[in-house]
């Protein structure tokens, strides 16, 4: 299903739209900048779930689960989850992502609305577990993070690879570019070894929302900065304004 943005208040931006777009066309004439890539629209099927239901996913202590224990419904009752899937764990525009997402659609958002409606949400990146506890902390994430390191989850969910940046920077980026990139290096150096273990700097992810264990929505992304907005995120869960 293809996602469209929904705008919101470019006042809310750390730097003004005229600064922030000054510093994409620089990088687009210099050929950094690009369009979007080819992704599929279609939503998973049972069949594509069930190829995936026992990979591997690790969580923050570095054990192994089957992703369907993501899931999958507790003794019977219907279960509504939302799987946001992220690039590497030093990706600068992702860990905007997530902090929008924490102080925008808080854990106190989803338990406003009633069961069975109720949904959580859970991210995964594609780097190694033991950074887990770095990307929490850096972005203030509130919800539970796991780690598919091998990317086989991706691959098979019809995720791609690409360095393209998209013709727009997204309204759930709040600093320029040019800080980001030097956040990730910075983090990348910092963590020492940590920086090789990130993750795949080609993979980009997407949202999954499942629905007693089959995918009712899902958005990929075309570009590193791709994931879908906020607003739209929102409306998805059922989540007030």
């Amino acid at each position: 299903m293809a996602v469209q943005s929904v705008s919101q208040d470019q006042a809310a931006h750390g730097r003004s739209t005229s600064e922030a777009n000054s510093d994409e066309k620089k990088l687009s004439s210099d050929g950094i900048c690009g369009g979007d890539i080819a992704v599929s629209a279609e939503i998973p099927s049972a069949a594509d779930i069930a190829s995936v239901a026992d990979l591997p996913i690790h969580d923050v202590d570095g054990k192994s689960h089957p992703f369907k224990s993501l899931y999958s419904s507790d003794n019977g009752e219907p279960k509504r989850v939302l799987i946001l899937f992220i690039r590497h764990f030093f990706c600068g525009n992702c860990q905007e992502y997530i902090r929008t997402l924490a102080t925008s659609i808080p854990p106190s958002s989803l338990l406003s609305i009633p069961p069975p409606s109720r949904p959580t949400l859970l991210i995964i990146g594609c780097g190694a577990p033991d950074l887990i506890p770095m990307y929490a902390a850096t972005t203030s994430c509130p919800f539970p993070i796991y780690a598919d390191p091998t990317r086989q989850l991706y691959d098979r969910l019809g995720m791609s690879r690409t360095l393209e940046l998209g013709p727009h920077r997204p309204d759930y980026i709040k600093t320029s570019l040019v800080t980001n990139v030097v956040k990730s290096i910075y983090q990348g150096v910092m963590s020492g070894r940590g920086a090789l273990r990130g993750g795949d700097y080609k993979q980009v992810g997407g949202e999954f929302l499942f629905e007693d264990g089959v995918v009712s929505w899902c958005h990929r992304m075309r570009n590193t900065r791709d994931h879908a907005e906020i607003a739209v995120l929102r409306r998805v869960l059922g989540v007030e304004a």
